[in-house]
């Protein structure tokens, strides 16, 4: 068993003794009875351990995540670190400020009752702290970056995030994430793929409940990832050529996330409306109030 289904076994037991709220699906999405932190992260863990795929439409602000939110079948919320930099006027790869990056995830925590996980890189210089800071304000997972950093430096930021959520006393879910296949360049796609499965196996002993593997991914690639890590245990994103995900869940991947591609959809529509308008349309038929 994995550290995710340790901690989720602990959670569960100690949820039967009466100390945790029970929980379950309500209408629009909301999960009724799940209301603390601690709540929040037993459920955002047992999401990742149901062999359903677990789908997160990444947001990047408050009225995206109301949106997102208020959609039948959302069941937790992920930010996208890439889109909250854009939308403040800051290129990805750590350059917002981590105290910005915080608040606006923050923000986003308080305004909905679903388990939210935020993107948080590779932990601005200290993943131990960024991620007390994240729990702090009502984050219950995180996925933390390794930026291809020397094995023994990811595992320490692995370790310290991980211990940040141990003394909070929250299950905290750490998707620790590997640019292994985003970095790969002209390798030898074997090395790259056996560079995966080190990194994550050193990870999920460090304590972190799932692995992340951006990149477009093949079904032989994800098959050999789970045959290794365990079902349940990888997550990949959707990028334009991605395997569908009736495929990723029969191969069992756990989840699903789709970063900054919602931004792009949103963008899109919004440039499509200023073409069609400057060319003397008029507002698409089927546009809905949504703020």
């Amino acid at each position: 068993m994995n550290a995710a289904g340790m901690v989720l076994m602990l959670c569960l037991s100690v949820s039967r003794t009466g100390n945790i709220a029970a929980s379950s699906q309500g209408t629009r999405g909301y999960v009724v009875g799940v209301t603390s932190t601690v709540d929040k992260a037993v459920e955002l863990q047992r999401l990742h351990a149901d062999p359903e795929l677990l789908l997160l439409v990444n947001v990047w602000d408050v009225i995206t995540a109301r949106v997102v939110a208020d959609t039948p079948g959302t069941r937790a919320l992920a930010t996208a670190s890439h889109s909250i930099a854009a939308a403040q006027g800051y290129p990805d790869g750590e350059q917002i400020p981590r105290d910005l990056m915080i608040s606006t995830v923050a923000r986003i925590a308080v305004e909905v009752d679903l388990p939210v996980t935020a993107d948080l890189e590779a932990g601005y210089g200290d993943a131990g702290e960024t991620v007390r800071r994240a729990i702090d304000v009502g984050v219950v997972g995180a996925n933390l970056e390794d930026q291809l950093k020397p094995l023994p430096d990811a595992v320490r930021a692995v370790e310290a995030a991980v211990a940040a959520g141990a003394k909070a006393g929250v299950p905290f879910v750490l998707n620790a994430r590997t640019d292994a296949f985003l970095k790969a360049g002209d390798k030898d796609p074997a090395a790259v793929l056996a560079d995966a499965i080190e990194r994550g196996l050193a990870y999920l002993d460090a304590g972190a409940s799932t692995f992340f593997v951006p990149g477009r991914l093949d079904e032989p690639t994800v098959t050999r990832l789970v045959e290794a890590l365990g079902r349940q245990t990888i997550n990949v994103i959707a990028v334009p050529g991605s395997l569908d995900l009736d495929s990723l869940q029969r191969l069992g991947v756990a989840r699903v996330s789709y970063g900054p591609w919602s931004q792009n959809v949103a963008l899109t529509a919004l440039a499509t409306l200023a073409e069609d308008v400057y060319g003397g349309g008029r507002l698409p038929e089927g546009t809905r109030t949504l703020n």
